[in-house]
């Protein structure tokens, strides 16, 4: 059972930039594709962006297309997510998930495609 441990969120002004981080314990993330998701307050979660088991492909929201870079490391067991020019309608809590899908190519949109989850952590962007 692979456990997920989102950090790195906090209180930034609008403009500015964080880097959330995704620690896996319990299983290796390599084969398996990754995605992080947001909610905001009072409205569903919603995808942000998702990485290949290898890092090859990477997709990401309309709203944080060139504004955000999913990356990861196999060997740290980590899924980064680096948010830059942020506006505050990033503002809501970053879920990081991980599919069940070993070793494939496809890195999908929705939530119901990812079988674990971490706790999430809060990012608030000031306007």
């Amino acid at each position: 059972q692979v456990l997920l441990v989102e950090s790195g969120g906090g209180l930034v002004q609008a403009g500015g930039s964080l880097t959330l981080s995704c620690a896996a314990s319990g299983r290796a993330i390599r084969p398996y594709p990754m995605a992080w998701f947001r909610q905001a307050p009072g409205k569903e979660r919603d995808f942000v962006a998702a990485i290949t088991w290898n890092g090859t492909t990477t997709v990401y929201a309309d709203s944080v297309k060139g504004r955000f870079t999913i990356s990861r490391d196999n060997v740290k067991n980590t899924v980064y997510l680096q948010m830059n020019s942020l506006k505050f309608e990033d503002t809501g809590i970053y879920y990081c998930a991980q599919s069940p899908s070993k070793f494939s190519a496809a890195v999908p949109r929705t939530e119901g495609s990812y079988s674990h989850w971490g706790q999430g952590t809060q990012v608030t962007v000031s306007s």
